[in-house]
């Protein structure tokens, strides 16, 4: 991808925010909780499904945050996806997820406003597999970005013409982030709803 409106990469001492042995919250097709696993255990082989989130963030031009995830990635490693995506903790919101994984992987502060949820699969070649129950969510802010270095190789702000023409180009984009781009984009609203949004 060329380097598009770009942002710098301002990231402090790099922190460690997820292990394989993290525990995930697995649900049944209706996102509800039935029990838990390691993050590895529901990854490998025919994975788990299991409960995420994805957060889409834009500033107060329009503009979408990409992120190239990390070269040490198990699954999907250096391709361009959406703004952060992780997994919530027993006892945590999704909402409560966002905001602490906004600041752990990108430094900032924000206020998600939920879009919506998808059921996905997509396997990573023989390495593994990620089977989600995800929750969708948008923020806007125009904070200054400290991306953590052990979570994101590189961002950029694009415009919704240009992340429209990497999504049908390029290879090397994140299977859930193609179907969360694309649903946001059929809804007549958007995305002149988000700029309403208060920013962070």
């Amino acid at each position: 991808m060329k380097p598009v409106n770009a942002s710098p990469m301002i990231a402090g001492a790099p922190r460690a925010v997820s292990s394989d042995e993290e525990r995930l919250i697995l649900v049944d097709e209706h996102d509800r909780p039935i029990g838990e696993a390691s993050k590895l255990e529901c990854h490998l082989g025919e994975g788990l499904l299991h409960r995420a989130f994805s957060l889409l963030l834009f500033d107060r031009q329009g503009r979408l945050l990409m992120q190239q995830r990390a070269a040490g990635k198990l699954l999907w490693p250096s391709y361009w996806s959406n703004s952060c995506c992780s997994h919530p903790r027993q006892g945590e919101t999704l909402a409560q997820a966002v905001r602490r994984r906004a600041g752990e992987e990108l430094g900032v502060s924000v206020n998600p406003r939920f879009e919506f949820r998808f059921h996905y699969e997509a396997r990573y070649g023989s390495v593994g597999v990620e089977r989600e129950m995800c929750s969708v969510f948008t923020a806007v802010s125009d904070a200054l970005l400290r991306p953590n270095p052990l979570e994101v190789d590189d961002v950029r702000w694009l415009n919704a013409d240009t992340v429209d023409q990497l999504v049908a180009e390029d290879r090397e984009v994140t299977p859930w982030f193609v179907h969360e781009w694309t649903r946001l984009r059929s809804q007549s609203e958007w995305p002149q709803s988000l700029l309403g949004v208060a920013a962070a």
